[in-house]
């Protein structure tokens, strides 16, 4: 017979400093712990109480299934949504359809992804607030309110980043094993869509277009796991990494030629009015490329801009990227 047990857990998360593949004899014991603390996080006989996250701030230490619970990351929103964890707060007003889980009750409106509304957070009185990128400057002021986790994504590293995360809430609300399965699903689309990116070498170039402006991002960028996940050579290994990219023009895309490219239409993601991106590019100069005469432009979906890294971004940018190249000539 087990004897119950009362122990406090320890899960790690990337931070936006910790960005490498190969992990030294320090992090592999960390994730060693986590992964001890999911197996214990999911066993009936036994109670576990805290558990202690390794967020982009340090250490807090956490009650397991913390509730109320207010969330403003829309990445942290659709891995909760695909684990079916209720979420009392969020921000309202949000453009996608996959933050919230339908068996659980709708979350109240705590203010926006960039601005928190106080009063209604102290009148919900929270035990955890989840932030990421867009809200991670406020941490300080949300802290004051109620215990604060930065779960940022690391953008250079999307892949583990993400990965780390999703096994990090898991544990948090004693769901490993349904986290397990879900990074099980995203791990067999990688390898099923990695086949086809391997038998179609070609070079590949991700833009963003805003309104009548474009921008490239290279293979340290949230969009980067184009280049080191599925393994599309850059058509420019100079792009310069900044967080909005870096600003091209018609004559650029001419002279980078690519054979694939990979479009994100911010205007159509936030909602605006205007020009999308298929209009922008239908232009003299594109037309010139390889990825235009062979059709192969790939339009990524807003997801990959307001929640990268997150379960469904995974999954839909995934298949159709998988499509893509499946139907390739």
């Amino acid at each position: 017979m087990i004897t119950a047990l009362v122990a406090t857990l320890s899960v790690t998360g990337c931070s936006s400093n910790e960005a490498n593949d190969s992990e030294p004899a320090d992090a592999n014991t960390a994730n060693q712990t986590a992964d001890e603390s999911s197996n214990v996080a999911s066993n009936d006989a036994v109670s576990a109480e805290k558990i202690t996250v390794n967020t982009v701030k340090g250490d807090v230490e956490m009650p397991i299934n913390p509730s109320p619970l207010v969330v403003y990351d829309m990445t942290l929103m659709q891995d909760l949504a695909a684990l079916d964890v209720a979420v009392d707060g969020m921000p309202g007003g949000m453009l996608l359809d996959n933050l919230h889980s339908d068996t659980q009750p709708e979350p109240k409106s705590v203010g926006t992804v960039f601005e928190p509304d106080l009063e209604a957070l102290n009148a919900m009185r929270p035990q955890a607030i989840l932030v990421g990128s867009r809200m991670a400057e406020k941490y300080d002021e949300l802290s004051s309110i109620a215990p604060t986790l930065d779960m940022s994504i690391d953008t250079a590293n999307i892949y583990e980043s993400s990965k780390q995360r999703l096994h990090d809430l898991g544990a948090l609300f004693g769901k490993s094993d349904q986290a397990a399965k879900l990074q099980q699903n995203i791990d067999d689309l990688i390898d099923e869509t990695n086949s086809l990116t391997e038998e179609n070498k070609g070079t590949g170039l991700v833009v963003m277009v805003n309104g009548n402006k474009m921008s490239a991002y290279g293979d340290k960028s949230r969009y980067g796991f184009i280049h080191t996940v599925l393994g599309v050579p850059m058509a420019d290994n100079q792009i310069a990494d900044a967080p909005h990219g870096q600003p091209i023009s018609f004559e650029y895309l001419q002279k980078a030629n690519p054979d694939w490219l990979f479009v994100i239409d911010r205007s159509a993601a936030i909602g605006e009015d205007g020009i999308g991106a298929k209009a922008v590019l239908d232009n003299p100069l594109v037309a010139q490329t390889n990825a235009w005469n062979k059709q192969q432009v790939v339009y990524l979906s807003p997801d990959s801009y307001l929640a990268f890294g997150g379960y469904y971004q995974w999954m839909q940018d995934l298949t159709t990227i998988k499509g893509a190249f499946a139907s390739a000539k």
